[in-house]
């Protein structure tokens, strides 16, 4: 179908919550001042949406196909892929890739700081001193991402990918030893048994790098060892254009968001300073936004703010990247026509109460100046159940842009 329809979908990573005792038992999202996200409340149809199901904890990654239209049960092989190709690294088929952490461990390898203290500088010169790295007949390439964060791709043959991490996940705890999920698996066991040898490589690498050994001097923690999880091959998708029949652009922040995007075809835009950080330039993110909007039909674009407060704890932090957010729409509502559509949600809820993910359902809102106005007056977790949308799961959010667009071919005669 023809139309001259254009829509932004807007995800607050992890913005959904859970009541915050420091705020007077409000959410992050009820005690921020969101006069623009109230007013697309009052204008729109608004609900909640559970991204796969109710209660299943999610993340970013399988809440972002789902909410772009794609079943994650079937096309999910794990978050290093997308990882890995967000910044840019070519898996081939047979490759293994993981999401990894620059973290700091003390001499028996305890986790004392996942995420090195946040560290932001100097991590490509440590991914460069363990890029590359040969064993046995397998050659692992690492590079850095933003803040703490990189990516791992192993590549030689014989290898598989049903293997556990060796993040435990929690600090005061020895990293764990990769083994296969199945003894018998000898493809999964090869993965297993040479990503342990390297990991310790690493460590024996860094911990004496100096880039580490000035940190150290400057009372910062090391980021002395590489810590490997979401193990995952390269997905078959289908492309998100031809899915949905529009012409798609991405708004890019983080490397996740990234490589999900590549993965789908999607056109990619960097921004400066949009660093995926509580300190992220949404003003040039919004603007570029809208600039997208000349020449696509379907912009994405992920705010990771306040993920980043939820997984800190604190709600304070969060209510600021919130309103922060809020201004972008402003300025996306200001430039939108009569025909487009402006949908605003979180990808998953990560209450600071439990800093991590959770498997609350989040708020929506679907604006349009050609659809349903309904009785909810503002945006947030408590005042979306009065909503005309009601509650929906991520793969009903593609349906209902696109025929608010007018671009959804007819069910039948």
């Amino acid at each position: 179908m023809e139309s001259n329809a254009r829509a932004i979908l807007l995800i607050g990573d992890g913005m959904a919550d859970r009541p915050v005792a420091s705020l007077g038992g409000r959410t992050p999202l009820e005690a921020a001042d969101t006069p623009n996200m109230n007013r697309l409340a009052r204008e729109g149809e608004s609900g909640l949406m559970d991204p796969i199901r109710p209660g299943i904890r999610v993340g970013s990654d399988t809440g972002h196909l789902a909410i772009l239209g794609y079943d994650p049960y079937k096309i999910y092989t794990g978050r290093g892929p997308f990882e890995a190709a967000g910044i840019g690294m070519d898996v081939s088929r047979g490759d293994v890739s993981f999401r990894c952490n620059f973290a700091t461990v003390d001499a028996n390898l305890k986790v004392l700081d996942r995420r090195a203290g946040r560290i932001s500088e100097g991590t490509k010169e440590l991914a460069d001193a363990i890029n590359g790295i040969t064993i046995d007949d397998v050659t692992f390439f690492f590079k850095e991402s933003v803040a703490h964060r990189g990516a791992l791709v192993m590549h030689g043959p014989g290898l598989g990918a049903q293997v556990s991490d060796i993040d435990p996940h929690r600090e005061n705890e020895r990293i764990l030893e990769a083994a296969p999920l199945d003894e018998q698996d000898s493809a999964s066991k090869k993965t297993a048994d040479l990503l342990n040898q390297w990991v310790l490589r690493t460590y024996e690498i860094l911990k004496d790098h100096p880039v580490n050994k000035a940190r150290e001097a400057q009372g910062q923690l090391p980021a002395n060892i590489v810590l490997p999880r979401g193990v995952g091959i390269a997905p078959d998708i289908a492309e998100f254009d031809t899915l949905h029949d529009v012409v798609s652009a991405c708004v890019v922040e983080t490397g996740l968001i990234r490589g999900i995007a590549r993965y789908l075809n999607m056109d990619l835009i960097d921004v400066p300073g949009a660093t995926g950080g509580l300190d992220s330039d949404l003003t040039a993110m919004a603007h570029a936004v809208v600039d997208a909007l000349d020449n696509h039909t379907f912009v994405l674009c992920n705010v990771k703010g306040p993920d980043v407060a939820g997984h800190d704890g604190d709600g304070q932090a969060k209510v600021e990247a919130i309103q922060r957010i809020d201004q972008m729409v402003g300025y996306l509502y200001e430039n939108l026509g009569d025909t487009d559509v402006l949908v605003v949600t979180a990808d998953h809820s990560t209450p600071c109460v439990v800093k991590d993910h959770s498997g609350d359902a989040v708020p929506i809102v679907f604006w349009s100046r050609r659809g349903r106005i309904d009785d909810c007056t503002e945006f947030n977790e408590r005042a979306v159940t009065r909503g005309g949308v009601g509650r929906i799961r991520g793969t009903d959010v593609m349906p209902l842009i696109t025929q608010l667009m007018g671009v959804q071919e007819k069910f039948g005669a």
